[in-house]
């Protein structure tokens, strides 16, 4: 990408019927990410256009940056993701992503369905050169800022050197997004011991021990250390990332349940828990998938962020800010540089 097209501004496709509550969430967060960047991008709405212009109709769009690109089918939730590409053509989905194939945006936000985004950006972006599998990061808290989880779910069945990709990109991801510096990744095992683990956690630790001077890998770390912080990247196969990243989504929404009860009918724990009410706020929000809106699919020839069903406006305001970010540090360039070096 020239330094010339990045002076343009960015061109961001959102899938306007993906959420559960679409077009609801989706103008809601664009118009919401428009007036608080003054502009800094222009939004693209992919779906039935009679929808989306009579939603935004119920909102303040004066002086706003943003255009809508008809397509007349929805691939939903219950559909099967591949197959749906090829029977569904004028989805938001196929006809956003073909948009950003043909350059006409600079990137692709979307909360619909995972696997059909997933699938849509593989065949219709394609893989960067030298990726087996392209990786969902999905970003925690932890004690020392944000951790990066890859994969979160789009490569259930992992061979060894897919993990090890996925250690590559997700570090260049923790660098230039997340700003960590020199980020330590780890293998995600049931102990820190080389020896732990089945036979595909023995062999992707051999390679990443093997290429250790081009990684910060730090070796196995363990569930428990995805809180504490002790890498930056944690790299795992998709079927046990989605499990870890729904599990964290349930942490929340348990302990404001727990709380609630504590303080019950007695006056001395109302008082209490009202006085703790900001730092337990200012801990959930860390927790609050909304926060950091979306995730990055990694590894294709394009910009595609990934957001949960359920996003609320200000959870699509947040995605449109994280394809900005990766538009922006050009992630996909160095990813495909990096590969020619550490593969």
């Amino acid at each position: 990408m020239s330094a010339d097209h990045l002076r343009q501004p960015i061109r961001i496709a959102l899938d306007a019927m993906g959420s559960d509550f679409a077009p609801v969430s989706e103008v809601g967060g664009a118009v919401a990410a428009l007036r608080a960047s003054a502009n800094r991008f222009h939004v693209v709405f992919v779906g039935n256009e009679n929808v989306i212009r009579a939603e935004l109709a119920r909102a303040d769009t004066s002086g706003l940056e943003f255009s809508v690109v008809h397509a007349s089918e929805v691939i939903t939730m219950h559909d099967s993701p591949v197959a749906a590409l090829k029977q569904k053509p004028d989805s938001s989905i196929v006809v956003g992503m073909n948009l950003h194939k043909a350059g006409g945006v600079d990137a692709f936000v979307s909360a619909g369905n995972t696997g059909a985004v997933t699938a849509a950006s593989t065949l219709i972006l394609g893989r960067i050169p030298g990726v087996s599998r392209p990786t969902i990061g999905a970003v925690f808290p932890s004690e020392h800022g944000p951790t990066l989880v890859v994969d979160a779910g789009a490569v259930t069945d992992c061979k060894p050197h897919f993990l090890y990709e996925f250690g590559v990109m997700g570090s260049l991801y923790a660098e230039l997004v997340l700003k960590k510096r020199n980020p330590r990744v780890g293998l995600l095992n049931i102990g820190e011991e080389s020896s732990k683990g089945n036979e595909q956690a023995h062999e992707a630790y051999q390679l990443f021990a093997e290429k250790k001077t081009q990684l910060n890998f730090i070796g196995n770390v363990e569930g428990r250390d995805v809180l504490t912080g002790a890498a930056d990247v944690i790299v795992c196969d998709g079927f046990t990332g989605n499990i870890l990243l729904k599990f964290a989504e349930s942490v929340p929404s348990y302990l404001k349940f727990q709380f609630k009860n504590y303080a019950g009918q007695a006056w001395w724990k109302k008082l209490l828990m009202g006085i703790m009410r900001q730092p337990l706020r200012t801990a959930f929000k860390d927790m609050d998938y909304q926060e950091f809106g979306g995730v990055p699919l990694l590894g294709v020839n394009g910009v595609t962020i990934i957001g949960h069903g359920g996003s609320t406006p200000r959870a699509v305001m947040n995605m449109l800010y994280r394809a900005e970010e990766s538009v922006q540090g050009q992630i996909n360039e160095k990813i495909r540089e990096a590969l020619r070096t550490v593969l």
